[in-house]
């Protein structure tokens, strides 16, 4: 019999002060059996960060030619790709080609991701956001998840403030330059 995905929700009180956007979001994530912990804190931290109107999770890995979140286009193209850990080059070439704007959320070393794009060719490198986090933050977070969840999130000048409950945590989204 095989495993099936845990379904999450998520409250978040988000004030992300360098993007000017303060807004509670309420969405479900699900949690796929050989997805790991920081790997799906990572990719809802990246929901909240990236948060547009329009924004959704794909299919995940049942979908392995589809960014991890995605906006579609007015016209049914994609306007934002966003890829969580460790992308192969290749596939971020494809995502920057066919789409406006694409970002990437690490939980691995995002330097030596930095490098190993770097060193393929790929199209509008120098446009692609690389984001890292820290592990042991997305540890602590990990921790904390429920079934249900409601996160107090900040973000100011690259630091990250996260309330769950009584705990808080603080961690560092470190962008990578690709140029």
């Amino acid at each position: 019999m095989a495993l099936t995905s845990t379904l999450y929700r998520f409250t978040v009180d988000l004030s992300d002060v360098d993007r000017n956007l303060y807004q509670t979001l309420e969405f479900r994530a699900a949690l796929h059996p050989s997805e790991s912990l920081p790997f799906f804190v990572t990719r809802v931290l990246a929901y909240c960060l990236e948060y547009r109107e329009g924004l959704e999770f794909s299919a995940g890995i049942s979908a392995p030619d589809e960014p991890a979140i995605r906006k579609m286009g007015l016209t049914g193209g994609l306007d934002l790709w966003v890829d969580i850990g460790n992308p192969a080059a290749k596939r971020i070439h494809k995502a920057s080609k066919s789409c406006k704007e694409v970002r990437i959320y690490t939980h691995k070393d995002g330097a030596m991701l930095a490098r190993e794009l770097r060193e393929e060719q790929v199209h509008r490198l120098s446009e692609i956001g690389l984001y890292s986090l820290d592990q042991r933050f997305l540890n602590a977070l990990g921790g904390t998840l429920d079934r249900d969840n409601h996160w107090e999130l900040t973000r100011t000048e690259g630091e990250l403030y996260l309330g769950v409950g009584r705990d808080s945590f603080q961690g560092r989204l470190e962008k990578h330059d690709l140029s």
